[in-house]
């Protein structure tokens, strides 16, 4: 009989994907919002993590409303990484809406119509609604199914009970089909929503925990209820403003949400919804969440849209506002004036300003640490020694990308660590940014539509690209 080997077993119901982020956990700060020199994947960085550490707190407290902040640094820096941070510290229950400020110009449907969605889908709201329900332990179920088929439809008896009561329902057709469906069994602790009939199994009885001997590790053990059967129980949702948008404006209702043909949705709607929402929060019955909507690559985004953002910010519901770029000094897109970073004085004005500082080599050796056991790839000292000085000498995004291709060079050696001679291997075949515009100098009369430098200008400006 053939052996199995348990690490070629996988499970096949989850499927992650690495990215380029996905070791980060949060920001990494203690309870006085004081940054850690490596935690939670983040390192480095200590000033800017601290301010989006206040930021976040006071999110959080619901301090801040209608702000913008700007996250400004060289490419590489570790802005995104910071904004995905925030996102992990939230948590679910905070609405991040994460968009490319090039996305709203391939989109069927006005720039300004794209921004508001994004606003809106960062903006949750918590409804709050009291349910009643029948929650206890299943004692029996009995279902009586008619002998003939041309028979009367079956019915049976549902027998549940808590610590101090006990209570005979009749089922109909719907509801045995229900509890068929949830697999309940004597012993299961269930919960019926009076109004919808949906059934929802909680979990076993500690009393029947003895009645396997074996059992899956997805069984949970619960107590049986205590008090009445029947109780009010208060249910919370956290919807977006933006999902409610949809499906009233859709005919097809909320079905238009997983279709993703959303299209623009007139103003008088959410007109509509923004005055029912205000009723709901004056009758205590919902509240508004607001949440983060991040803008990376914010300067590709025209005068027109900073106009819409500038109004857009001083409403009463309006998100935190995240943007990223890497830009100087540059063109605002759409007119022929300059500012910083790309973006409208008068915007810039509403923004508190993060900047990122260029890695150390040492928290660069820590990045590339972290990133090899993300990716699951082991790596000897030397090996690390030079991939970090490649790092610093090229850029960190150019080592990270080397860790993979390092890695399938070991295994095609047949090797289990990699070593110095794999880095040397990926870093002659994959060009960083300096060798290949070096490459280009020397062979762009055989390139297509090349442009031979003319005149000093020119070749300064390709000796300048040589030498970032």
């Amino acid at each position: 009989m053939a052996e199995i080997k348990l690490s070629e077993m996988r499970d096949l119901t989850r499927i992650e994907r690495i990215g380029a982020h996905s070791h980060i956990r949060g920001l990494g700060l203690d309870s006085s919002l004081e940054a850690r020199s490596v935690s939670e994947g983040m390192v480095g960085q200590t000033q800017a993590r601290k301010s989006a550490g206040i930021i976040l707190q006071m999110i959080k407290e619901g301090k801040i409303a209608g702000r913008a902040v700007l996250l400004a640094g060289q490419p590489g820096t570790g802005k995104t990484a910071i904004a995905m941070g925030m996102a992990k510290s939230l948590g679910d229950s905070t609405p991040f809406a994460s968009i490319s400020a090039s996305e709203i110009f391939s989109l069927e449907m006005s720039k300004t119509e794209a921004l508001m969605q994004a606003f809106r889908r960062a903006i949750g709201v918590r409804i709050k609604e009291e349910t009643e329900i029948i929650e206890g332990e299943v004692v029996e179920v009995s279902i009586d199914r008619p002998a003939a088929a041309g028979a009367a439809s079956k019915s049976g008896k549902l027998t549940l009970k808590t610590t101090e009561m006990e209570t005979v329902y009749d089922l109909g057709v719907k509801m045995i089909e229900a509890l068929g469906k949830e697999k309940v069994q004597s012993g299961d602790v269930i919960a019926i929503d009076k109004a919808s009939g949906k059934i929802t199994k909680l979990g076993r009885s500690f009393a029947r925990s003895r009645d396997y001997d074996a059992m899956g590790p997805q069984t949970k053990f619960v107590q049986c209820p205590d008090g009445e059967l029947q109780k009010r129980k208060e249910v919370v949702h956290i919807v977006t403003l933006h999902e409610i948008d949809v499906i009233n404006s859709r005919t097809q209702g909320f079905l238009a949400l997983f279709t993703g043909d959303t299209g623009e949705i007139r103003a008088e709607v959410r007109e509509q919804i923004d005055t029912k929402v205000a009723e709901w929060r004056e009758e205590g019955k919902a509240e508004i969440i607001p949440g983060v909507l991040f803008i990376d690559e914010v300067h590709m985004l025209d005068i027109e849209c900073f106009s819409f953002l500038n109004r857009a910010l001083e409403n009463e519901m309006a998100p935190i506002l995240v943007v990223a770029t890497n830009r100087g000094i540059t063109t605002i897109r759409g007119t022929n004036y300059k500012s910083p970073h790309g973006i409208p004085i008068d915007l810039l004005d509403r923004l508190l300003i993060i900047t990122t500082q260029p890695f150390s080599e040492d928290e660069i050796r820590k990045i590339l640490d972290i990133r090899c056991q993300e990716e699951g790839v082991d790596m000897s000292e030397e090996a690390m020694v030079l991939l970090t000085k490649i790092g610093v000498e090229t850029t960190l995004r150019y080592a990270i990308n080397l860790i993979t291709g390092a890695a399938l060079a070991c295994q095609k050696r047949k090797g289990k660590i990699v070593e110095m001679e794999d880095i040397s291997r990926v870093y002659q075949l994959f060009l960083d940014v300096k060798r290949s515009t070096q490459y280009l100098m020397e062979y762009q009369s055989q390139y297509m539509f090349s442009e031979v430098p003319t005149g000093e200008g020119d070749e300064d400006e390709a000796n300048a690209m040589v030498s970032q």
